[in-house]
């Protein structure tokens, strides 16, 4: 076999326990992609005060949101790794950009089984174009594959924030989680800090520098994350012809006191409690399997949040997870990478 998939995850540590989920934390904060400040602030702020303090409470979060099998994203993706083979003429690997199995193990393994293998298609999964979640999974396994395997070619799958495929399915996904008699659909994305975006404009002059910028036609919105996320919001909303005011757009764990993107997800669950939305369901459309984001901060934290504050019925939408439509889908995705 000449030719594989890599599909890759964030990633989860390997237990619950404080100090895997430290080493876990440790090099996922210490990506400068992901906290984007200089490497001595970095490490400072990183490996200085936050290992420091925020392990153990990381943990007691994923123990409560722990399987009897694992992380469930770890689960989830494996599940989904194996349905995307089931799709798939060529061998389909999983790594993850963090943990394990790391990118360059996934790699290794796939060549240990099949010497041969010359092409390499690669799908993040990731269906938004950020610093600290596409563009990290691509220039890590740049690197991986020139360091230890330049005899593979390696192609890469751009984010598909807006194909009418995904669309379609991600609709179909949110309308068999959708409650028949809600009040209001939310759609929470992973916050990012407003100076990633400005730093992935290449124009300098466009993203949050222009009014309703996300809304002017612009190549360097093939970079912004904040474009795409709304775009994805529009178009969902579109297939499913969601009334205006029925549906919103919000942002979700940010951390620290720079300026990140909102509207903020547990300040808008609140104050749709209090202006009068009694039934509230929410989709997380940036995370492409269920872990602690979308089950012990959106399903736990803002279910609390939402009730506090009057609101009564509160749905968690699940993830894409496993489904197999959406499997058959990056199985697709992989194989055009080399039609072209």
């Amino acid at each position: 076999m000449k030719e594989a998939t890599l599909i890759v995850n964030l990633g989860s540590p390997d237990s619950y326990a404080v100090k895997d989920v430290r080493k876990y934390l440790g090099e996922f904060l210490m990506d400068e992609r992901v906290v984007d400040f200089s490497k001595w602030f970095r490490t400072f702020l990183v490996k200085g005060i936050i290992l420091n303090t925020r392990p153990p409470k990381s943990a007691a979060a994923y123990k409560s949101i722990w399987w009897e099998e694992g992380s469930p994203l770890m689960v989830l993706s494996k599940r989904l790794q194996e349905r995307v083979q089931a799709h798939s003429s060529v061998p389909v690997a999983l790594g993850m950009r963090y943990g394990n199995p790391s990118i360059k193990q996934a790699i290794s393994d796939l060549i240990a089984a099949h010497p041969d293998l010359e092409k390499l298609s690669l799908v993040p999964l990731y269906p938004h174009y950020a610093m600290s979640s596409y563009e990290t999974v691509v220039v890590k396994a740049r690197e991986v594959v020139e360091s230890f395997f330049p005899q593979l070619e390696m192609r890469v799958q751009k984010a598909f924030y807006e194909d009418p495929r995904y669309i379609e399915i991600l609709s179909n996904s949110i309308k068999a989680g959708l409650p028949e008699d809600y009040d209001h659909l939310l759609f929470s994305y992973h916050g990012v800090p407003e100076r990633q975006i400005k730093g992935s404009d290449v124009s300098k002059s466009h993203c949050l520098r222009l009014e309703d910028c996300c809304a002017k036609d612009s190549p360097v919105q093939s970079f912004c994350y904040r474009h795409q996320t709304l775009a994805t919001t529009k178009l969902v909303a579109r297939q499913l012809n969601l009334k205006e005011g029925t549906y919103s757009t919000s942002f979700q764990s940010r951390l620290g006191p720079i300026k990140w993107l909102d509207p903020f997800t547990d300040k808008t669950i609140a104050e749709l409690a209090q202006n009068g939305i009694k039934k509230l369901a929410i989709v997380c459309p940036a995370f492409v399997s269920d872990c602690l984001e979308t089950i012990e901060e959106i399903g736990e934290e803002g279910k609390e949040i939402f009730q506090e504050h009057g609101g009564e019925e509160f749905t968690l939408i699940p993830c894409l997870n496993d489904q197999d439509d959406w499997a058959e889908y990056l199985a697709k995705l992989a194989s055009e990478l080399f039609e072209n």
